[in-house]
């Protein structure tokens, strides 16, 4: 297993994501109001084209904001 892959495991679906470029802070609680995504999907579940709604930066450019 690579480090991302273990960091998204013990993560867990509800963790929060914060993006290393922007600081913008992905909470599946609140969804994504940009991308039209309703509250309720992990960030692991974000569609694979989904990028920060703030800068553009991909998915990998996000850390785990919570443990």
């Amino acid at each position: 297993m690579t480090a991302a892959a273990a960091e998204i495991e013990f993560a867990g679906d509800g963790a929060r994501r914060e993006c290393k470029i922007c600081w913008h802070v992905y909470d599946p609680a609140l969804g994504d109001e940009v991308w039209q995504i309703p509250a309720g999907p992990a960030f692991q579940r974000l569609p694979a084209h989904w990028r920060c709604p703030v800068c553009d930066a991909a998915k990998d450019a996000f850390l785990v904001l919570d443990r």
